[in-house]
């Protein structure tokens, strides 16, 4: 049987104008859009019980959104790793992120406590994410997710997956669909989670009876100490380490760019295989290798680059934002936030 809407939310979905404006002008909507929204209310009414009457006239309030598909086709991961570097290791970050973490010191130890993931590492991840919770995003959710999942081939799977989350968390969490904004991939809150980890990995850090990522500082980060902890944070590991490739690049070793790659191999066989590493670190470790742009190159030479190895720790934070650019900048930016000033300024 169809699962209705709660009554408050669709006395909220009733009162919303159907020919709501959009965020900015719009160009005339595809045609795969409108289809697309029709197949979509058939699926997820089948799949997980919704009353399709209900999600037609919500949906028929979603509006197509260039800019969403615009933002989606720049994203900053798609930029060399010395040009990502400046947009977040800056002097106003770092000195918001030491403030942020004395402000919220009893919080962040808490949540390393429970989960082991430091709180510079915690702190980092909402400064890249919100600049500290001050930016949660313009996008009207349910306009980036039904664009890109009716109108963005690409990855129009993963994102109607993510609007039908964004249905269901919706019914769970007593929200209105059509006032929740976010970024242009729809996460959402200051710890940016797509609707999918929302439901997931969310916790109510703050035992208020509910998980807000919104409002809540507590519940952001424990969510996202939570959510790391679930994707293999091994408390007090190392996340990355610098690496020297004694005879150039290995035979047979994937070498990661902006795409991570699952550490597979241990530190001793990296070693063995002519790649340097901190000698204080045990063999039985696993890492992979990754490189990254480090400065301007001519025309048609090769970008020179640093060595990195990334262990469990690097990669977990790739689960979170699946690049390594991102991953790296979170860590030389939890350096930084708790004192170290080695961070490399090439």
């Amino acid at each position: 049987m169809a699962r209705p809407l709660p009554a408050s939310l669709i006395a909220l979905l009733l009162a919303s104008a159907p020919g709501a404006a959009s965020d900015s002008p719009e160009t005339a909507t595809p045609a795969a859009y409108q289809e697309g929204r029709q197949a979509f209310v058939a699926s997820v009414s089948t799949d997980h019980g919704l009353d399709p009457d209900q999600i037609g006239s919500l949906l028929a309030q979603a509006r197509y959104s260039q800019a969403v598909i615009d933002a989606m086709t720049r994203p900053y991961e798609a930029k060399p790793w010395f040009a990502y570097r400046r947009v977040f290791l800056t002097p106003q970050r770092i000195s918001d992120g030491n403030a942020f973490l004395l402000e919220n010191r009893r919080l962040l130890e808490q949540a390393e406590t429970r989960w082991g993931v430091p709180a510079a590492v915690l702190t980092a991840i909402l400064g890249i994410e919100t600049n500290y919770g001050r930016n949660l995003g313009q996008h009207r959710v349910i306009d980036a997710l039904s664009t890109l999942g009716f109108a963005y081939p690409p990855r129009a799977d993963f994102f109607r997956g993510e609007l039908a989350h964004l249905l269901l968390l919706s019914r769970e969490e007593a929200l209105d669909p059509l006032a929740i904004r976010g970024s242009y991939a729809g996460a959402v809150g200051q710890a940016q989670f797509i609707p999918s980890s929302y439901r997931a990995y969310a916790v109510d850090f703050d035992d208020d009876g509910r998980r807000d990522l919104w409002r809540s500082r507590a519940d952001a980060i424990g969510s996202i100490a939570n959510y790391l902890a679930e994707h293999g944070w091994q408390p007090g590991a190392p996340v990355t380490a610098p690496a020297r490739l004694t005879d150039g690049p290995p035979a047979g070793v994937a070498i990661g760019g902006r795409d991570p790659v699952e550490p597979t191999l241990t530190l001793g066989t990296l070693r063995q295989l002519g790649i340097e590493a901190d000698p204080g670190l045990p063999d039985d470790l696993t890492a992979a290798l990754f490189g990254l742009q480090r400065r301007d190159a001519a025309e048609g030479a090769e970008p020179p680059r640093e060595y990195w190895l990334g262990f469990e720790n690097f990669y977990a934070i790739t689960r979170y934002n699946h690049s390594t650019l991102y991953a790296m900048a979170v860590y030389q930016l939890s350096r930084a936030i708790a004192g170290h000033q080695s961070v490399s300024r090439r």
